[in-house]
């Protein structure tokens, strides 16, 4: 079958074609199926047998590695277990070789050449027709290689990429160790091209808006591709450059600037210009309108390289406890995705890479949850996952891979910088997360205030590091997860599930806090996708609910704990933004995600539709402890009045009204209590309203529902809490049934 090498060499000259024509840059996609093999010892195969798809990461192979089945395991059953030790392994470590040839035309000869991986992992060393290219330990950054000397024009050039296993990453390495992974994939994980261009090489484009005050900086780097031989050679030399801004999808260009700079021959020089962008059009999650910066580099009168990068006019700035963006206040709200444990998923194949189901997995569902953020947690993404942000209105708060500490002060620095040069441009990137549930001294106190230089218009988050720790504490990251049964605080004193007002010491904490709070983990109750505990929650489930529960009942809980939970959070205001966790991970992991069956097929399990419910920007909960799941609640005496309050929330930055639906459902369904209240909330602002019920003279469990609708819309949007009125020696409740055709979150109406 020779049809597929056939394709892919006639859609890389394709796209070679119009580079050709219209710019000074040429470039080869280098994606596709390469050669590959694994060996133990860090010598080249004597032969490759396997296929493996770039990017990917070496569990696409084919055939299959031959210890895949030790990657990928499959148990029936969850046993409780903390924490991972990384040297601990149960397979053999093995260099990972990659092959393919490629044809460089004789007309570019002449002219520079540079191989870009935009990620590999762990430890990557480059051939080209034998010629050793170097070894390079960045796992999250992108790879330049120049191949000029060592090619071969008008015939085929032979490309080997070396890609070693985790285990031996060096000690200098930034990050890369996370305690609840079992399994570090190796592999080239985003794109792979070839570009051929003059001497001087446009390395990195870095676009930093200022709505405020309607300008935009663009830096660049320029690598100086000439070498200094002779004392009679210059040491640097002159370029020109010239910048412009456009509107991407029209391509009305709107700024532009001139200018020039001396560059040391065989380095990197950096520009930067400042231009005035008049009448910006904004950027937002619900107006994703996007720029591109073209920054084009001269020498000696020609045109050597030219590089566009898309980016986006937005302000996102913290005001005291709150974050504000473009000049209005903003509640973040979403989940984490936790990609390097997906990685490890027995069902995650090709799908991080695979377009369609990353725009329904990160654009599609958590638009119709009325989310606007994700944090990428405990590891950063391939480079389209931030363009579909961009280009759909999504925030991010972007966390390197670095929970437990690794890696050298100086390279830190090094990979940390040119993080911000990378992925810089893009608007859906937030904050700049360092490191997780950590502290760091050096980052904290030295390498963010450095990196704030380079970037102003975006804030950091160092971890555990507060503002005792930290010179400029901007934001904290709480993760506030309650209710666990092995807690000192619920202990003696059980954890009053539902009730909106309970200050444990990490909310006490939060509330003191002079900086914004971003509480980006919480809910310590996952299920794996068959609806078995996780290997953190075995106790956790066996505590409220026994050891006999079936996947249905546990689903349930589940569900009913993360919208409780959400609830509390939710009501505080001196939480700036909730991100749940977790949305996407390893299935058989530690934790869990909201899916149920074949990740492949995104179907949601209960969880993610009441999540819905709770996450909208304006709605009305019910504050009043649970007496179905939280321990040592009485039961009420049949006829009595019942007193709690109900809590508006509205984070939108005007004011709302609708009105409120209160019922009371008895065990089976029928309702014996029914009430409307009009609310009216004020911008961005959290009101209880205190509300009065007299409970039904019958004993029975019972389900206490509120339906807000807000005025002009049809959704209604639901908070619950199950009570026990009258002794009973076993109480029956009714589960509130999900919609018939829940396959999937449809958006709201």
């Amino acid at each position: 079958m020779m049809y597929k090498p056939l394709l892919t060499f006639l859609m890389a000259v394709l796209l070679v074609l119009p580079a050709l024509a219209n710019a000074p840059r040429t470039t080869i996609d280098l994606n596709g199926t390469w050669e590959f093999e694994q060996t133990v010892a860090a010598f080249p195969p004597k032969e490759f047998t396997r296929k493996i798809p770039v990017p990917g990461l070496i569990h696409l192979a084919t055939p299959r590695i031959e210890e895949y089945d030790k990657f990928f395991k499959r148990p029936e059953k969850a046993e409780f277990s903390g924490t991972r030790n990384i040297l601990k392994l149960d397979y053999t470590p093995k260099y990972n070789w990659y092959r393919r040839t490629v044809k460089v035309g004789k007309e570019q000869e002449g002219r520079e050449a540079v191989l870009t991986i935009k990620k590999s992992q762990y430890v990557t060393q480059v051939f080209v027709n034998g010629i050793d290219l170097g070894t390079y330990v960045e796992c999250y950054t992108p790879i330049d290689v120049v191949l000029t000397r060592a090619l071969k024009y008008g015939q085929e050039n032979e490309i080997l990429l070396k890609v070693a296993d985790r285990y031996w990453l060096p000690s200098h390495a930034a990050g890369g160790t996370d305690k609840e992974k079992e399994h570090y994939l190796p592999g080239i994980w985003d794109d792979v091209s070839l570009s051929f261009t003059d001497k001087m090489w446009v390395s990195r484009v870095l676009a930093l808006p200022n709505l405020k005050e309607k300008k935009v900086t663009v830096k660049a780097k320029i690598w100086n591709l000439n070498i200094f031989q002779t004392p009679k050679d210059p040491k640097g030399d002159r370029v020109q450059y010239e910048v412009k801004v456009y509107e991407k999808k029209s391509r009305k260009q709107v700024a532009s600037a001139q200018g020039a700079s001396h560059i040391l021959r065989d380095q990197l020089g950096e520009i930067s210009v400042e231009m005035p962008l008049p009448d910006p059009h904004a950027w937002s999650p619900d107006d994703p309108f996007l720029y591109t910066a073209e920054v084009t580099v001269k020498h000696s009168g020609k045109e050597s390289d030219r590089v566009e990068r898309a980016f986006g006019m937005r302000d996102f700035e913290r005001r005291g406890k709150s974050f504000y963006l473009n000049g209005e206040k903003i509640y973040l709200r979403g989940s984490n995705i936790t990609l390097q444990r997906f990685f490890e998923d027995p069902d995650c194949g090709n799908l991080v890479w695979d377009k369609e189901w990353v725009k329904k997995m990160l654009v599609d569902i958590p638009k119709s949850l009325d989310w606007n953020s994700m944090r990428i947690c405990v590891s950063i993404a391939p480079d389209f996952w931030y363009d579909y942000a961009d280009e759909y209105g999504l925030l991010f708060q972007n966390e390197w891979l670095y929970w437990q500490h690794h890696g050298w002060d100086d390279q830190i620095r090094k990979e940390y910088t040119d993080w911000v040069w990378a992925d810089g441009s893009h608007p859906s990137i937030a904050i700049w997360d360092g490191l997780n549930e950590n502290t760091h001294q050096y980052m904290g106190n030295v390498l963010i205030p450095e990196l704030k230089q380079l970037d102003p218009t975006r804030f950091w988050d160092a971890g555990y590091m507060t503002a005792s720790q930290l010179t400029d504490d901007e934001m904290d990251e709480p993760h506030v997860y309650l209710g666990r049964p092995n807690d000192k605080e619920i202990k003696d004193t059980p954890y009053p599930l539902g009730n909106l007002h309970y200050k444990p010491n990490i909310v006490q904490e939060l509330e003191k806090s002079a900086s914004a709070q971003l509480v980006n983990e919480y809910s310590w109750i996952w299920l794996w996708r068959d609806g078995t505990p996780s290997k953190l929650t075995i106790p956790v489930y066996n505590h409220y609910m026994g050891s006999n529960s079936t996947v249905e009942q546990r689903r349930a809980f589940q569900a009913y704990w993360l919208q409780c939970e959400t609830e509390l959070l939710r009501s505080n205001k001196e939480v700036a933004g909730l991100l749940a966790f977790c949305y996407l991970t390893n299935n058989y992991g530690y934790t869990g995600d909201w899916f149920i069956g074949d990740i492949k097929e995104l179907t949601p399990s209960p969880a993610l539709y009441w999540l819905k419910h709770c996450f909208a920007p304006t709605t009305v909960f019910l504050n009043l402890t649970d007496e179905r799941y939280a321990k040592g609640q009485p039961a009420h005496t049949p006829g009595e009045k019942l007193n709690f309050t109900l809590m508006a929330v509205n984070d939108v930055a005007q004011q709302k009204a609708g009105k409120v639906t209160v019922r009371l459902l008895n065990s089976k369904g029928v309702a014996v209590f029914k009430d409307t209240v009009p609310v009216t909330i004020a911008a961005s602002d959290r009101t209880e309203i205190p509300y009065t019920i007299k409970l039904p003279k019958a004993a029975d469990g019972y389900l206490l529902e509120t339906s807000f609708t807000e005025n002009g819309r049809q959704d209604k949007l639901l908070s619950r809490r199950y009570l026990k009125v009258g002794k009973q020696d076993q109480y029956k409740f009714y589960e509130t049934p999900l919609p018939e055709n829940f396959t999937g979150v449809s958006a709201r109406k």
